[in-house]
């Protein structure tokens, strides 16, 4: 019985604040523009990233790229649309895929191809400097993880 009034308790009061953030929000933008609460795709900053790359092999993928994702992908990327479709799903999963490989991470010793790249930019509110190669096997699946971002390499 305690066991349903605490659970029936914490889910009013969860309700209840969820209610108050939300009108909350829909009438600071509503007195803003007057009009009805926007998709939440224009209130989020967009994401902008420079990638340049070099040494993959494909002409047109050597070079530095502006990608931006937010409420419609743009920028001279060649790949834009799904480069910001897989930034997402990244994002959605929680994952970060800009984190350098640790030092203390076991790799493979094989070798991918003289690829390099480096992004840089803003992803997910926060800045990004980082920098990739095909050095060794945990770099070659960073790289992989970020294709169609970074290009497809085959060493």
């Amino acid at each position: 019985m305690l066991r349903r009034l605490v659970l029936a308790t914490v889910t009013t009061a969860v309700a209840t604040l969820a209610t108050a953030t939300t009108a909350t929000t829909a009438t600071a933008i509503g007195a803003l523009g007057g009009g009805p609460l926007p998709p939440l795709s224009l209130l989020s900053p967009a994401d902008t990233l420079t990638v340049t790359v070099a040494k993959s092999g494909h002409r047109q993928a050597d070079g530095t790229f502006r990608l931006e994702c937010g409420a419609k992908s743009g920028g001279d990327h060649p790949a834009a649309q799904n480069a910001c479709r897989r930034l997402a799903q990244l994002a959605r999963d929680g994952e970060d895929p800009f984190r350098p490989v640790g030092k203390d991470r076991f790799c493979t010793q094989m070798y991918g191809g003289a690829a390099v790249a480096h992004i840089k930019g803003t992803w997910q509110g926060r800045s990004i400097d980082a920098r990739f190669s095909r050095a060794n096997g945990c770099e070659i699946d960073r790289w992989e993880n970020l294709e169609p971002v970074l290009p497809r390499v085959r060493g």
